[in-house]
């Protein structure tokens, strides 16, 4: 935890953590504005797109020019295209909105590289418990977003409410201008002895982008269409703005308690596990409708499918050729995409058959991405227990 407190690590951390709240707005948003769960999940759809797939462009850059004004510049990009889609009613903001997804796009593969290799010089080589801490302030953000939203917009402040967001980040982003004045280009990922990643090849890609795949899927659902349900289910903003934040929350604990258990543990089996157990709180989900064991549940989804992120960012570090930046951008990419791919098939899916369908299918996702990172490449741990 000491690594919280080096200025560089706290200052990308920060960043992130700004960077996803207004990610993790965005359903509550939407929501609000009274969109249904067909038009939720296009729009969602197209932001994660728009931000998934031009990570490994900004990965390729950053890898070239440094990660200075990516990292910084995506801070600010967002504050200034989320704020403006508050204030421009219609088609308009929406189109604003989904550009900010930009900022997001740029900010990630940085980050997530200086995460990764401040845990390589302060952490003794523990990249995964250091990929954690980064991902875990990202998730704060993920659960706070919703919950701040939620109390924001039900007040009599309403949607311009949210414009305290933006006067936040804004020093935030001079901050990490700031931090990496030094803008050092990244170099490729280092494949430790006690590894035998680099001889899987095409094998092991394919399954790790199968586990990221079905992960993502299943949190695209819970994400996105938990705070409609809710709706619907007559809850008002404040409880599904908190429900929602709850997912995240216990998705950043997860992601935690995940990065040191993988630093630990072979990984393949860390990541396995966690998926085959978050199938139960969905599947009890689907059974229950509106109860308060929903604060129970929710979470402890959220940190069982969370537990596998950085797991899965660390090895891609690893296993894709390239800079670390780009590989990050890859895997990020190709996460957030793929979610956004499978909400396409279950936005529909939750207007014609309920979301207690949704929550089966989830269920039924992360119980197969349990059996197939079994056949994921076997690590030795960075450190014995």
């Amino acid at each position: 935890m000491s690594l919280l407190f080096n200025p560089l690590f706290a200052s990308i951390a920060i960043g992130h953590l700004m960077v996803d709240i207004f990610n993790a707005s965005r359903p509550v948003l939407l929501t609000y504005f009274g969109l249904r769960e067909t038009e939720i999940a296009l729009i969602s759809t197209i932001y994660i797109w728009t931000s998934s797939l031009s990570q490994p462009l900004f990965g390729w850059i950053s890898d070239r020019i440094g990660p200075r004004w990516l990292a910084a510049g995506g801070v600010l990009w967002m504050t200034v295209f989320y704020t403006s889609a508050i204030f421009i009613p219609g088609a308009g903001g929406l189109v604003l909105l989904i550009l900010a997804a930009l900022g997001s796009a740029a900010y990630h593969p940085v980050g997530t590289v200086q995460a990764a290799l401040q845990g390589r010089v302060h952490l003794q080589g523990r990249e995964a418990t250091a990929a954690s801490l980064f991902f875990m302030a990202g998730q704060a953000g993920h659960f706070l977003g919703p919950i701040l939203a939620g109390i924001i917009l039900s007040s009599r402040l309403g949607a311009p409410g949210l414009l305290s967001f933006s006067i936040v980040s804004l020093p935030v982003g001079w901050t990490l201008a700031s931090r990496l004045s030094a803008n050092r280009p990244h170099l490729p990922a280092v494949v430790t002895s006690h590894s035998n990643l680099g001889r899987w090849g095409t094998g092991a890609i394919l399954a790790l982008a199968v586990v990221a795949m079905l992960q993502s899927w299943a949190q695209a659902n819970m994400i996105n269409f938990v705070p409609k349900y809710l709706k619907d289910l007559g809850q008002s903003a404040v409880v599904y703005g908190n429900i929602a934040g709850l997912f995240m929350g216990g998705s950043a604990l997860g992601n935690l308690i995940g990065g040191h258990l993988g630093d630990r543990y072979p990984k393949k089996y860390v990541v396995s596990t966690a998926l085959a157990l978050a199938a139960f709180p969905m599947g009890l989900m689907s059974r229950i409708g509106w109860s308060q064991w929903l604060y129970l549940l929710v979470p402890m989804a959220g940190l069982l499918t969370g537990a596998v992120h950085s797991i899965m960012v660390v090895l891609a570090q690893r296993l894709l050729p390239g800079g670390m930046a780009l590989a990050s951008g890859l895997i990020l990419g190709f996460i957030f995409s793929s979610g956004a791919l499978g909400m396409l098939l279950t936005g529909p899916m939750a207007e014609a058959r309920g979301f207690p369908a949704v929550l089966l299918l989830s269920a039924g996702i992360v119980f197969l991405g349990s059996l197939v990172a079994l056949t994921l490449p076997f690590e030795r741990p960075s450190s014995i227990p």
